[in-house]
């Protein structure tokens, strides 16, 4: 008697086959990444109770679904994070000048001065474990000239001390010579000595930093693991389209997105998701597999208790804007990097996070592009791998409701007849030689089509 599959598990078990074939092969991150990212929550104060309770969470509700990274962001190595630098903050820093974890918020870092355990603890649960960095080496080893590991340079020799970033001043530059290559290596080295799966580098894309970006590429790639390069924060350079691709695996198109849908002209403020949409246009062409222009991380669901941005909130989001969010990330095939409180996730957030046949767009789909771009209406297309028909996005980017309507051949399909099926609600909705949908303000619709013919 056969066994009997979900469509869900038949579909991650045909996607995890291939996925580990790629990575066998060489290549890094041949879908999108899928997974959290504590920045959103918790901002520079997680502790390793609050990461684990994110992590069981996430292999009980989402590792069966394709997602795979935990990443803890920024000031892991603070001692006092919630100071914000008033008074001065305590960094955990080794005798070689390289960032380790304050072992006041991560206990087991204390027996191995690093995150090994923690990483552990992670790929115990088939999951992987990221970090962030901003780039740089701490001015502390260079006030000390801290020696740096594996060579015969000291820290000094490495920095560039008029450079430092513009909005987090912890480290000077690191020169683009043999010192500056020597420190970045023993850095990668020590990540992967952790089991580090996931860089994320900080202060590094936007304005971009050539030099450094191939010197931390360059020493990942010498640390005997295979290890994930996301650069941030954005907007990335579109004329440095070519020359990131040669060297990381995601890099943000953007400044830091948070739950707004739009800004009032001349209001200053985070990056809103209606900003989004013409970012996303402009990369589309550059997405390849082990290569992916990012629209950032998910700011929905629960942020809190301490988000990286404004006070403990539950996402300002509507559900439509949730829902378009998701389904315009996957459609141009973003990472998707999960910014909630996962172990205080809400059933909505969740649904959108766990629906097989919407994650099959952003993981298995190809020549993804807007085909129409109006007023108020959007619409994306792409084909599924290996398979005939058509992946179409409808995006109602206006403030009231309205209904579309349009041949196929306008939306740039073969025409004919094609059998139309919500990925949303999982339900075929028939035939049609045309299409008609009604969207509420800022709403949208994700489709698969298949001809009849």
């Amino acid at each position: 008697m056969r066994p009997k599959y979900s469509a869900v598990a038949l579909f991650f078990l045909a996607s995890g086959l291939h996925l580990l074939a790629q990575q066998r092969n060489g290549q890094l991150a041949p879908t999108p990444p899928l997974g959290w990212n504590s920045w959103d929550s918790y901002g520079l104060t997680i502790t390793e109770p609050q990461f684990k309770a994110n992590v069981n969470w996430m292999n009980r509700h989402l590792k069966r679904y394709g997602w795979q990274y935990a990443v803890i962001d920024e000031g892991w190595y603070l001692k006092n994070p919630e100071n914000r630098g008033k008074p001065a903050w305590h960094y955990t820093i080794s005798d070689n000048g390289l960032y380790l974890p304050a072992d006041d918020r991560f206990p087991s870092a204390a027996k191995d001065a690093g995150f090994k355990a923690l990483a552990d603890f992670v790929h115990a649960q088939g999951l992987k474990f990221g970090i962030h960095i901003i780039r740089g080496i701490p001015r502390e080893a260079v006030d000390k000239n801290l020696p740096i590991a594996g060579s015969a340079y000291h820290a000094v020799e490495s920095a560039n001390r008029s450079d430092t970033c513009t909005w987090n001043p912890d480290n000077y530059g690191v020169n683009a010579n043999d010192a500056g290559q020597a420190y970045y290596d023993s850095m990668a080295k020590l990540y992967a000595s952790w089991g580090v799966d996931f860089i994320k580098v900080d202060c590094i894309s936007s304005p971009y930093m050539d030099e450094e970006i191939h010197m931390m590429s360059r020493a990942l790639q010498r640390s005997g693991r295979p290890i994930v390069l996301s650069l941030s924060p954005g907007p990335t350079p579109i004329e440095k389209a070519d020359d990131v691709r040669k060297d990381a695996q995601m890099w943000r198109i953007s400044g830091d997105l948070w739950d707004k849908w739009s800004h009032v002209t001349g209001e200053k403020g985070p990056q809103d998701l209606l900003a989004q949409f013409n970012l996303l246009s402009i990369w589309a062409k550059y997405s390849v597999p082990g290569h992916w222009p990012d629209a950032d991380m998910l700011p929905i669901g629960y942020l809190g208790p301490n988000p990286g941005w404004n006070g403990e909130r539950k996402s300002r989001f509507t559900d439509d804007e949730a829902q378009t969010l998701i389904t315009l990330w996957s459609i141009s095939r973003s990472p998707l990097m999960i910014g909630s409180n996962l172990p205080r996730m809400d059933s909505f957030t969740e649904s959108l996070l766990t629906n097989s046949e919407v994650l099959a767009v952003d993981q298995r789909s190809e020549g993804n592009h807007p085909v129409l771009t109006m007023a108020t209406t959007v619409v994306w297309l792409a084909h599924p791998q290996s398979e005939r028909g058509y992946y179409l996005g409808i995006f109602n980017v206006g403030d009231s409701p309205q209904t579309f309507k349009a041949s196929w051949e306008d939306l740039g399909i073969a025409n004919g007849s094609y059998q139309i099926r919500d990925l949303w609600t999982h339900s075929n909705l028939g035939v049609a030689d045309s299409f008609r949908v009604t969207l509420k303000p800022h709403a949208s619709a994700l489709y698969r089509l298949t001809s009849t013919q």
